[in-house]
């Protein structure tokens, strides 16, 4: 029979038997089957082939980053990347509902949709090798033209799914990410790559904004890769100018200005690079060589964005600067700057050139809207999130004391400093905010590099040291002597008065040592005269006569 503590403590010990893990783990696949069986019975492949390509994306990332974790110094990683991931691909779900169930569809990822779509079927039904390879888009390849082909590509893999066409960018963009956090690990080791992580995996603009199918998404897989190469060159490691490569060519495809800011960057960060030790016959040639091929690579970008805006010249900067702002300055989802102000679509703000407005820019691309802006709730909480980081930049300002030390000391702060100042000027001109909470993305992975600069060594102060204080009383002083002058006047001296130490007595002179005592000779002791024999004693009576 069990007593009554036994049986109140049997519950606990069972809940300690079941293997809860197991059971959650069995309860969330059973739901997703449940979910995944109805969304083929009442949905088309649009939604429910989403279900299924999302088990393979975390099945195919999940050895990638376990090999990452694996070989990256910061402990406990695999957790947190994983968590990352899946974050990131959820947030492929809010991202599809604000464009087509909040906007009805009037945003840019229907278009991109309808076109990969008739894309993918022209290479499935082989029309496209009919023709001889060409296929009509209705637009130039660069821009938009090779964004619909990127979704065609994709929808060859994936099948035609709309959400799913949105997980997969997601999943691109979660890439980008993970580039960018090992370019500061390599290239900027000293920085607090935890925090980083943090801050570049979780920031709600980088998990929202890049997670549809467009260019955000594109754009943030390929500066990711431009950003990685960029380290790996400063760092003088293998596949340097591959990464490099691929990533501007990705940017040049979509956006070719924001490749040319990107190369100016690289440039200089690149004469910046400290030489190494043993510098060989061919290190200046070679150090030419490759600002030379960079100067090139810059200059060709700078063709291909007088091609891209239609401009007369590559020179002519103030057109490129008025036709980047009227583009972006269009779309299906446009919000306005503040309440009452209306933008027409054509409508192309003013571009000042002067160096002059370059903070104004920076507070503008960076932390508007800001709350008193806010002309509907999406402007409301990308003003929140605004706000937030502008109180971390202030109160991470000890950390950015440090980087004009650290812009020459470490040439990947310097890559990210100018490239974060031109992307400011040359965005600033965009007076629609919801445009810009898009296009912000391109360029907040390296703004918070500023922010985990490791905090300057404390300087603690000396501890200051108190004054002996003496208790004296009047009349204290009466009969005592004070050494080398006169006794003070105990009518002067308060209680717990601050007086002066005594010094020390000075020490006499050194006096030669005593002089050690005479000699003596060794005289040995007289012998003890012998002892007296002792008496006998007397006989004992033993009582006889």
């Amino acid at each position: 029979m069990r007593s009554r503590h036994e049986l109140a403590a049997l519950p606990a010990r069972w809940a300690r038997r079941v293997p809860w893990a197991s059971c959650v783990a069995g309860l969330l696949v059973s739901g997703y089957v449940a979910m995944f069986a109805w969304g083929m019975a009442h949905t088309s492949y649009d939604i429910w082939g989403a279900l299924l390509i999302l088990p393979v994306l975390m099945a195919v990332s999940t050895p990638i980053l376990g090999r990452i974790a694996a070989v990256n110094p910061e402990p406990r990683i695999f957790k947190l990347l994983m968590m990352a991931m899946a974050l990131k691909l959820l947030c492929a779900f809010p991202r599809y509902l604000m464009a087509f169930v909040l906007y009805g569809g009037q945003a840019d990822a229907r278009m991109y949709d309808e076109k990969g779509r008739a894309l993918t079927a022209a290479l499935e039904q082989g029309t496209l090798l009919q023709n001889g390879g060409h296929y009509d888009l209705g637009m130039k390849v660069a821009g938009t033209g090779f964004v619909i082909i990127v979704t065609g590509v994709v929808y060859l893999v994936t099948g035609p799914s709309l959400l799913g066409g949105f997980l997969v960018y997601s999943w691109l963009g979660f890439w980008g990410l993970l580039l960018f956090w090992r370019g500061v690990q390599i290239a900027f080791p000293e920085a607090e790559s935890r925090r980083y992580a943090k801050l570049l995996f979780f920031l709600p603009s980088l998990l929202f904004w890049p997670s549809s199918i467009g260019k955000d998404a594109w754009m943030m897989l390929c500066l990711g890769a431009t950003a990685y190469g960029t380290a790996r060159l400063l760092e003088r490691r293998r596949g340097a100018f591959a990464w490099i490569a691929a990533g501007s060519l990705g940017t040049g495809m979509v956006r070719p200005h924001v490749t040319v800011l990107a190369g100016a960057g690289l440039v200089i960060a690149y004469v910046l690079r400290r030489r190494p030790k043993e510098v060989s016959a061919l290190g200046p040639l070679r150090t030419i060589l490759t600002v030379a091929v960079l100067g090139v690579g810059v200059m060709l970008m700078l063709q291909q964005v007088s091609s891209f805006f239609g401009t007369a010249g590559a020179g002519q900067v103030d057109q490129v600067l008025q036709e980047t702002a009227r583009r972006t300055s269009q779309g299906g989802s446009q919000l306005t700057a503040t309440a009452g102000a209306g933008i027409s679509d054509d409508a192309a703000p003013s571009v000042s050139l002067s160096p002059l407005g370059l903070p104004m820019a920076v507070v503008t691309v960076l932390f508007r809207p800001f709350p008193f802006e806010a002309s509907n709730l999406q402007n409301l909480v990308q003003s929140v999130e605004c706000f937030a980081l502008l109180i971390v930049f202030i109160r991470s300002w000890p950390r950015l004391r440090q980087v004009p030390r650290l812009f020459v000391r470490r040439p990947y702060m310097a890559f990210t400093v100018v490239y974060t100042l031109l992307f400011c000027w040359a965005f600033s001109s965009i007076n629609n905010m919801g445009i810009l909470s898009r296009e912000r993305v391109q360029v907040l992975p390296l703004v918070l590099v500023l922010l985990v600069i490791p905090r300057p060594p404390a300087v603690r102060p000396l501890p200051r040291q108190r004054a002996v204080e003496w208790l004296a009383e009047p009349g204290q002083w009466r009969d005592r002597a004070w050494p080398g002058a006169e006794p003070p006047d105990s009518r002067l001296v308060p209680l717990r008065t601050a007086v002066p130490r005594r010094p020390p007595p000075t020490p006499p002179a050194t006096a030669a040592p005593p002089s050690p005592p005479p000699h003596r000779p060794y005289r040995p002791r007289p012998p003890h005269p012998p002892h007296p024999p002792h008496p006998p004693y007397p006989p004992h009576s033993r009582g006889i006569d």
